[in-house]
């Protein structure tokens, strides 16, 4: 239809494209995905687009050729445009640009983008490509001072040769260490940050297994370059948090052993006894005290204790940093809770385990790389052992929850339930230091959770469920019909008016007032403002209930045909209202009062049978309400709350259990 309106020629030549972002072409096998309102245009057909830009981007011009290359990056998205150019030998012309080594900045950037876009749709594999062009992106890498976008470009090509071949792997890892990426994680561009931290982790995933172990096991760092390279795959890609975590405890193994010894040292600084002090039956009660008041669940032989994995040993290590290098903290905790009863008691060791486990949990140590997860933390650049650190902070934590919640051995999972409430808030502020996490952390206490609970709640998809739903329909007549009592006794006090005349401004009032039976407004002139309530006997006229007919407000008000004693009087439009009687006959109110006026007019209405619509009664309504919600559900705290009611059980088989009232 297109080609025969425009008279086009060659149809093969031109492609529907979508007019939006993305610019990918229509095909069999997408048209079926066009939404309705799409905008589409005619364009030069995928074929004939590759064949344009593959000669373009070999222009002699650099200014033509840097153009060529933007639109092939931008292009190269599109898996239709990206086949067709593939076919021409595009990428082989790009890898002969990037060997060459004559392209810089711009024109480098885009012809890595380009590649990086062309390889994503998987229909070239990875293990074509030459050891010379492997050792051209290792170099951009290994620079010190490269641009931006060749670097990260750079590292997202390395990171997709070493996951996609083993022996592009064995290529890379020859050409690019730990050491040469190190650097790269020392500057402030959290985007290379994270292609470096994918880099190694790639690395690592890919390594031979006894060529990994052989890292992790290194009992000891050869220079502190390897120091340092140890404290990256610890910190950023956990690798060693992960091996550590599922090592189990052998109870047999005298070092593990010596290090449950050195934890009960420093919490007691009690002297190593030799082996003929006191018989064993004595030394063993005495160990049995102490390792019952480090907190831990197996008393005679706490080795039992991390043979569970998750966390396994990674447990046993962090207490040991933290009673080593913040030892009073250490000491005051285990001293504290020792004192305590025994119900009362915040158990350090299975605290610390479990701890460590959430944590572990959190940070998603021993899980795979995820190109989905976008989490960032850039406080564990801060300090070599953050890990250890972090756990040292969140121990504190969790110690000081238990005391604000004045919990019990039986409350063991809710504090654990809040303290990873605190840590998963905190951590969502993306604090760039271990001191601001701490800053936070202390900004969360319990109480504090509790009202943001509370808030949320109020405001979440849970509050929104069918059954809350229904109970806030229930609640609310009782509500409005509260919020009119109110009005009503408000009117059965009266308030006086000041009266509104053409002339000058004159200190004259009158008073207003509902009878207790709530059938007859009184009211009449005052000479000066009274001090306190004006008796029924002492005002004159009356107005039956039963002949109001409605209530007018603001531009409505009769009052506006008087606009010069309105002006004279500074009286608010927004603040009229009038009586509406027999539909002839008006009363005029006027109150200069915002308060005043919402109560009269909602008292008046509510007297006529009328909905109160006033900005107070939907200010009442939103707190009454909310109050009323909150303590209902009270006694249903931590309750998940269904979003639909239970079934009705079947009929019983007789009704011989009712009782007969004859």
């Amino acid at each position: 239809m297109f080609f025969f309106r425009w008279s086009l020629g060659n149809h093969e030549n031109f492609a529907l494209q979508n007019a939006d972002s993305t610019n990918f072409y229509i095909t069999e096998k997408n048209r079926n995905d066009i939404k309705n309102g799409s905008i589409l245009r005619l364009t030069t057909s995928p074929s004939q687009m590759a064949g344009q830009l593959h000669e373009r981007i070999q222009s002699s011009s650099m200014d033509a050729k840097l153009e060529a290359l933007k639109d092939l990056a931008n292009s190269s998205r599109d898996v239709t445009f990206a086949q067709e150019f593939i076919n021409l030998d595009g990428i082989s012309l790009l890898t002969q640009m990037v060997e060459s080594g004559t392209d810089f900045g711009d024109l480098l950037s885009f012809t890595l983008t380009a590649f990086v876009e062309l390889m994503d749709h998987g229909i070239v594999s990875w293990d074509t490509f030459s050891v010379a062009f492997i050792k051209k992106i290792a170099g951009y890498v290994n620079k010190s001072a490269m641009d931006t976008a060749v670097l990260q470009r750079s590292l997202a090509i390395l990171e997709s040769m070493v996951l996609n071949s083993q022996d592009l792997y064995q290529k890379v890892a020859q050409e690019i260490t730990i050491g040469q990426l190190i650097p790269h994680l020392q500057g402030t561009d959290q985007d290379i940050q994270t292609y470096t931290i994918a880099v190694i982790n790639a690395l690592f995933l890919k390594a031979p297994e006894d060529k990994r172990q052989n890292v992790i096991r290194s009992p000891k760092p050869i220079n502190d370059e390897m120091a340092h390279q140890l404290y990256v795959l610890q910190v950023l890609t956990f690798n060693l948090l992960e091996d550590r975590m599922m090592t189990k405890m052998d109870p047999q193994d005298q070092a593990q052993r010596d290090i449950i010894f050195e934890l009960r040292r420093i919490a007691f600084d009690v002297e190593c006894e030799p082996n003929n002090s006191g018989s064993i039956e004595k030394r063993k009660s005495m160990y049995t005290r102490d390792y019952k008041k480090l907190g831990f669940i197996n008393h005679v032989n706490p080795a039992m204790d991390f043979t569970q994995i998750p966390p396994g040993m990674l447990a046993l290590d962090n207490m040991l940093y933290f009673a080593r290098h913040h030892q009073d903290a250490y000491i005051r905790i285990v001293l504290e809770n020792s004192s305590r009863e025994d119900k009362h008691e915040c158990p350090f060791g299975r605290s610390s385990i479990e701890l460590t486990k959430m944590l572990c949990e959190i940070l998603k140590v021993g899980e795979l790389p995820s190109e989905n997860c976008h989490d960032f933390h850039p406080m564990f650049f801060t300090h070599d052992r953050s890990f250890e650190e972090f756990f040292c902070i969140c121990i504190q934590l969790l110690n000081k929850t238990w005391k604000e919640m004045r919990a019990t051995s039986e409350d063991f999972n809710k504090v654990m339930q809040v303290v990873r409430e605190q840590i998963m808030r905190a951590l969502t502020q993306k604090p760039n230091s271990l001191d601001q996490l701490k800053s936070r952390l202390q900004n969360l206490s319990y109480t504090e959770i509790l009202k943001i609970r509370q808030s949320e709640r109020m405001n979440q998809e849970d509050f929104q469920s069918r059954p809350i739903l229904e109970l806030r329909e229930k609640i609310q007549p009782e509500i409005m019909e509260l919020i009119k009592q109110q009005r009503l006794n408000r009117l059965c006090d009266g308030t006086c008016f000041r009266k509104i005349s053409s002339r000058r401004r004159q200190d004259k009032f009158w008073y207003c007032r509902l009878s207790p039976n709530h059938k007859v407004l009184h009211y009449g002139d005052l000479e000066e403002s009274p001090q306190g309530e004006v008796p029924h006997d002492s005002l004159q006229e009356k107005l039956p209930v039963a002949d109001m007919k409605a209530v007018v407000t603001g531009k409505d008000c009769p009052h506006m045909k008087e606009k010069g004693s309105l002006k004279q009087n500074k009286v608010s439009v927004s603040t009229l209202f009038s009586l509406s009687v027999c539909l002839c006959m008006y009363t005029y109110l006027s109150s200069p009062v915002s308060p005043q006026y919402c109560v009269w007019t909602d008292g008046l209405n509510a007297l006529l049978g009328k909905e109160m619509t006033s900005d107070f009664t939907k200010s009442d309504m939103d707190t009454l309400l909310s109050m009323e919600m909150k303590l209902r559900l009270l006694d249903l705290e931590n309750i998940q709350i269904p979003e639909a009611p239970p079934p009705i059980p079947k009929e019983p088989s007789n009704y011989d259990f009712v009782y007969d009232c004859n």
